[in-house]
């Protein structure tokens, strides 16, 4: 499964939206820590995870995670495993 990057990038919007409702989507930053910008613990950062892995059947290996900082990183990421 091909996504393109804006596609993509909704997505991952609508799933952070998901577990963040207060998200302003407009003032995040692409290459800006994502955690830091919504202010996820690490509990909402694991139930993002697992919402893009049920929304896209990516597989995210915890070893990854310490990787997917920026939302250019989880697009990256995602983007790489969807070919």
């Amino acid at each position: 499964m091909t996504t393109d990057r804006q596609t993509l990038l909704n997505t991952v919007l609508t799933a952070l939206h998901s577990i963040a409702p207060e998200l302003e989507p407009e003032t995040l930053e692409l290459a800006r820590p994502l955690r830091q910008q919504v202010d996820l613990d690490s509990m909402d950062w694991l139930n993002f995870l697992v919402s893009l892995h049920e929304r896209l059947g990516v597989e995210i290996a915890e070893a990854d995670y310490a990787r997917l900082v920026s939302l250019n990183d989880v697009l990256d990421y995602l983007q790489a495993r969807l070919v």
